[in-house]
């Protein structure tokens, strides 16, 4: 039990390890964390209860179910949860930094998967349908085209959010473990699985994270949070390409902006040195610009430098997704409105 006998003492040590920052910067960002996860929560209800009373919600339901009924969903799901087992127990060699790896390589391996369930999914829920008449079936109820798109789009978030959720939740455990099975091998202190202590005035103590672990589990938090939102990004980018064009092309359009928007930031920087061909400059402005810049949902840097991503970061990424998918949704209209069915 600790001194005070209080739940947060025992937690703000993770904290401070994890953020390096001062007492009350820890608390502020236990506080927006805490905002988070109450947002987070209150997400399924609002789409359950959108699900039931609107015809938008009712595609978005009808789309999740063909998703994860389709052998994709359930491949890609149980390839992440192996690739993710695997590297907990694979050596990196990287000189007492595995627990790095495996959050860098578990958040990789989501992202991946993530984007192949939301590419795909586009591909053959929206341009399939268009193809083999079916959407004209669908159209030909009191149900207009933008509800059509976004309704599609929704759900293909739906099916990805239980994607991260379930995998996520591995990769958590997987973490958690990492640590103590670290210290075993290098001949260290282990760290217990958990600690006891009570929570406010309670007579008896309850089992609760131990902080070693917990400092290094709750880093992973933010990466899941940014990696839905550029699969949300890459997501609507591919709905609207699939209102108009088939899967191969797809895939390969989303390919190249995922990597080109990996490389805006390089894109800039160059850019703006003044240095190279005007016709080479204009390019790289007009990339960054109609391009996202999807290196900002990147978690590389947190994780080498151990440190916890804040949440007004994560609310400026959150606007940015927003803003970005809500103009690829647009964007969809447009195709789609003119689009022959017949």
């Amino acid at each position: 039990m600790t001194p005070t006998g209080m739940l947060w003492p025992a937690v703000l040590p993770a904290f401070q390890a994890a953020t390096q920052a001062a007492p009350p910067a820890a608390a502020s960002h236990a506080l927006g964390w805490w905002v988070t996860i109450a947002l987070a929560a209150a997400l399924p209800i609002v789409c359950f209860v959108l699900a039931k009373t609107t015809r938008l919600g009712m595609i978005a339901g009808a789309t999740f179910k063909e998703a994860i009924r389709q052998p994709l969903f359930l491949m890609l799901l149980a390839l992440s949860i192996v690739i993710l087992i695997v590297n907990t127990f694979l050596p990196f060699y990287s000189l007492g930094e595995d627990v790095k790896m495996l959050k860098d390589c578990g958040l990789a391996t989501l992202l991946v998967c993530g984007l192949l369930l939301a590419v795909w999914t586009a591909s053959t829920s929206i341009a399939e349908e268009i193809e083999g008449k079916t959407a004209m079936t669908l159209l030909s109820k009191p149900i207009t085209r933008r509800q059509f798109v976004l309704g599609k789009y929704l759900g293909i978030m739906e099916s990805v959010l239980l994607l991260l959720a379930v995998s996520g939740a591995v990769l958590l455990f997987c973490v958690y473990f990492k640590v103590g099975y670290d210290a075993k091998e290098s001949g260290k202190e282990v760290p217990p699985w958990y600690v006891m202590d009570t929570i406010g005035n309670m007579s008896r103590q309850i089992p609760l994270p131990d902080p070693a672990r917990f400092a290094e589990t709750i880093q992973v938090m933010p990466g899941l949070v940014l990696i839905f939102f550029e699969v949300a990004v890459l997501g609507a980018i591919s709905v609207a390409i699939a209102t108009r064009l088939p899967m191969v092309v797809n895939l390969t359009t989303c390919f190249a902006i995922f990597v080109i928007g990996h490389l805006t930031p390089i894109i800039v920087q160059a850019e703006g040195s003044g240095r190279g061909f005007g016709v080479v400059q204009f390019v790289g402005r007009l990339i960054a610009t109609v391009l996202p810049a999807l290196e900002w949902f990147s978690m590389q840097g947190a994780v080498a430098t151990e440190r916890l991503v804040p949440p007004d970061y994560l609310g400026y990424a959150a606007l940015y997704a927003l803003a970005f998918s809500a103009a690829a949704i647009l964007l969809a209209f447009i195709l789609f409105e003119d689009r022959d069915l017949a």
